[in-house]
């Protein structure tokens, strides 16, 4: 089929190579070749980076033969994973061999079309020669696009840039490297000194128009070519033959195993997605025992990145049989044809659970394949939900962050180091970016004096880093403030990890969490990556280890914030619960009904799923939904009182309820007392003397006081004093790294804490002395991390919602 627009050369390759365009590579072709900004959304194997490249490769082909090809950056393609980018380019290469083997069989001059990868990875040598001679196309990551803009001489080699892709927008928008991204977008831009045209390229999301927006301003809204989310797939959900519990039990455990190894022998190449480290890890370790230590492996971020390439390799190369991955694998690295998706647990998300079902037949008259493995009770009747979501072509709505501070602190300090900057003209560029453009003038200054007067702390004065002429409105970098931003850059928050290192070939292996590399002892012999380690030392900030050739290992645990259910699968959750809830009168017709609802789903998970609802009645009286709200108080075997407040509202939201609840307890019966948050309920743990009728706990809290309340107790909780730390680190106002070395984790938290001191002195006050509620300083970095708490860690928008639902009598 002969593409209209493209070079004859190019014609000629395609039509060789394939039988004919997909349908996001029709439509976006006519509107990147007007010079239009693209959003193209598409599932994964759809072709749609190519659609995005192969325009950019004709209009540097048709230089090259009018010869006016010179050594310049003319594309940058930004993937938000790094092996995503070595993935491209090892893609890019071989149809730009083919191109040039076309253009000799067409007797024409060659044209030799460079692309370099340019990430954390890339060596130092490599990083130099590309300064010296460009590459026409550049891949690169979101961080090292940061690092690039700010360094004084390979920024150069962007002046030239015509064409911007984002690959994989979708995950990067919805949290902090996505503002990150989107400034540095429009630093690129003002340094090009042209507009861009900007291709965005993402698959699962909802609403497209936001992401559209976010990938370039509403006056040059991009062109969307959206071929739908919606691909047939083989769900079906997996239960044990005992039936589930609250938690499952080891034996149980054996079964699943036994389940996963009798796939993976009936299938090619497994998938198997987990959702924390500690279980890949595991995972793992059982697997072997069953189908041998050299057909599976784990991927993870914890491991370093040559084991993860080696997983993938070995994958792709038919070695392995089964991958057991976090979300690491989620996004679209090539790694092969994958015949089957395990999933172990609920995704928590319905677009993650395409994305991950959708690594299986990675092209695109495949049906991906996957099988959902509840790991209780209340997980089957989140992974029907699921499925029946799936089936109805439903999709979680993304969210993007609001001007967060601390990133613009740090892009105005890269920014500045780079140039002097007019006031008023740096607070234009950044409200050009999408999640900037309602920031207030106000906040904006305050940024800028933050930087410009730093902080005062025990140890001095510092984080001072740039220059501000009041008169002129002129703001320039101070010394030291390029080298903060280069060394300290960054939206991903550090989280303390030790190293690992393999003697005596000094090789890095991976990663353990701070804790469990501070408990371990020499001796002692841990898994990762499939393989046992003996630990000969525990030093500062790194564990040394040989190899245990084999020996049992204990498994190493992980600390992390668990990924929330999302809004949308909650109220699915609700929907299934009060449907089956409809049905419960005649067991049998709710059983046949649910098994013909939700796709995959067996009769006897139907059963067990009827079985436990039905129960649930008969205790509660009603089945708990977002409509039925139910407080249940009972006394435990040790004589304690426990209250349940009943919410499928998701752990964002109950986190937040749960923890003004206690605040307001505390303060009404002068009782500190537990709390618990759960996705679907909320458990309180009470003493003797707390006496009261259960309806009032649903007035305790009113929409108009709720949120001065959650901030007050949210102050004394761990994740104020962690997103403190992150923040802090973003705004540059505490270093990652000094003198060319990496600051130890415990240092960074101590200076944290001392700029905490400095800030906001009532949060670190002793209680006795404080008088009434802590007094909140109007400063950057605290309002930042409040925010970060109400709106990442909890839902309060979502909590205020349910309380006026309260007052208004709706439930």
């Amino acid at each position: 089929m002969p593409l209209s627009g493209f070079h004859p050369v190019i014609e000629r390759w395609f039509g060789a190579r394939f039988a004919e365009p997909t349908e996001p590579q029709r439509g976006a072709w006519p509107v990147i070749h007007a010079g239009r900004n693209a959003l193209i959304a598409a599932p994964t194997g759809s072709g749609k980076t190519f659609a995005a490249f192969l325009a950019a490769i004709d209009s540097l082909l048709r230089q090259g033969l009018d010869g006016a090809l010179r050594d310049e950056t003319q594309v940058v393609y930004v993937s938000p994973l790094k092996a995503l980018s070595n993935d491209v380019q090892k893609n890019l290469a071989e149809p730009l061999a083919e191109i040039r083997r076309t253009l000799e069989a067409m007797c024409l001059p060659d044209v030799e079309i460079r692309t370099l990868v340019r990430t954390g990875d890339t060596p130092a040598a490599d990083r130099q020669a590309m300064v010296k001679r460009p590459p026409h196309i550049l891949v690169t990551t979101p961080e090292s696009l940061y690092l690039i803009l700010t360094s004084e001489h390979a920024r150069d080699m962007l002046r030239t840039v015509r064409t911007v892709i984002v690959d994989e927008i979708h995950a990067v928008a919805r949290d902090k490297r996505g503002s990150h991204l989107a400034l540095s977008l429009e630093r690129l831009e003002h340094l090009a000194g042209r507009r861009l045209q900007r291709v965005g390229l993402s698959a699962t999301q909802k609403p497209i128009e936001d992401i559209a927006q976010f990938l370039a301003p509403e006056s040059r809204a991009p062109t969307i070519i959206d071929s739908g989310h919606a691909r047939a797939l083989d769900l079906a959900i997996e239960i044990p033959s005992s039936p589930l519990e609250a938690v499952m039990a080891g034996e149980v455990w054996d079964e699943l195993y036994d389940r996963l190894a009798q796939l993976i022998g009936a299938h090619r190449t497994t998938l198997v997605f987990v959702n924390t480290r500690r279980l890949a890890e595991r995972l793992t370790l059982h697997l072997s025992e069953r189908i041998g230590a050299e057909h599976v492996t784990s991927h993870h971020g914890s491991l370093s990145k040559e084991k993860r390439l080696d997983a993938e390799t070995r994958l792709k190369e038919g070695k392995l049989k089964a991958l057991v991955a976090t979300a690491s694998l989620e996004l679209g690295i090539d790694i092969g044809t994958v015949d089957l998706v395990c999933q172990i647990g609920s995704t928590r998300s319905i677009a993650t659970l395409l994305q991950r079902v959708g690594r299986a037949g990675h092209h695109l008259q495949a049906v991906p394949k996957g099988r959902l493995f509840p790991l209780s009770r209340d997980e089957l009747i989140e992974c029907a939900a699921l499925v029946r979501a799936t089936a109805e072509r439903r999709l979680d709505r993304l969210v993007i962050p609001r001007h967060p501070l601390d990133i613009l602190a740090q892009q105005i300090v890269a920014a500045v180091a780079a140039d002097d900057w007019d006031e008023a003209a740096l607070y234009e560029l950044v409200r050009g970016a999408y999640p900037y453009r309602d920031l207030t003038r106000k906040d904006f200054d305050d940024v800028v004096q933050m930087l410009a007067e730093g902080f005062t702390t025990r140890r001095g004065r510092r984080g001072a880093y740039i220059h501000y002429d009041g008169v002129n409105h002129r703001l320039r970098g101070r010394r030291g403030a390029r080298l903060a931003a280069l060394t300290s850059g960054g939206a991903i928050p550090d989280i303390g990890d030790y190293r690992v290192i393999l003697d005596p070939t000094e090789t890095f292996v991976g990663t353990l969490n701070e804790d469990f590399a501070i408990e371990s002892m020499p001796g002692d012999i841990f898994q990762l990556g499939n393989t046992s380690y003996l630990i000969s030392k525990v030093e500062s900030g790194q564990v040394r280890v040989v190899d245990a050739h084999g020996q049992p290992p204990s498994i190493p645990f992980w600390l992390g914030e668990a990924p929330a259910r999302t809004p949308e699968l909650s109220e699915e959750v609700s929907r299934l619960r009060q449907d089956v809830a409809d049905r419960l009168d005649d067991p049998l017709t709710a059983i046949a009904w649910l098994a013909g609802a939700v796709p995959g789903l067996p009769e006897a998970a139907a059963r067990q799923m009827v079985e436990y609802l039905g129960a649930a009645k008969q205790v509660l009286g009603v089945i708990p939904t977002q409509q039925t709200l139910v407080l249940e108080r009972f006394f435990d075997e040790a004589g304690g009182m426990q209250l349940v407040l009943h919410a499928p509202f998701g752990s964002r939201i109950n986190r937040a309820w749960g923890l003004a609840l206690r605040k307001r307890f505390c303060r009404s019966f002068n009782f500190e007392l537990q709390a618990a948050a759960t996705e679907d309920a909320i458990v309180l743990s009470l003493g003797p003397q707390h006496s009261f009728p259960l309806d009032d706990v649903f007035h305790y809290l009113k929409p108009e006081t709720a949120e001065h309340l959650l901030v007050q107790a949210m102050l004394d909780a761990p994740m104020f004093g962690s997103r403190w730390r992150w923040n802090a680190t973003r705004a540059l106002a505490v270093l990652r790294a000094r003198g060319g070395k990496k600051v130890p984790t415990p240092l960074q938290r101590m200076e944290a804490e001392d700029l905490v001191a400095a800030v906001f002195p009532d949060q670190l006050a002793c209680p006795e002395n404080l008088v009434g509620d802590r007094e909140i300083p109007d400063h950057p970095l605290v309002k930042q991390t409040i925010e970060d708490c109400l709106l990442e860690a909890m839902d309060f928008p979502g909590l205020k919602r349910v309380l006026e639902a309260l007052e208004a009598g709706r439930f």
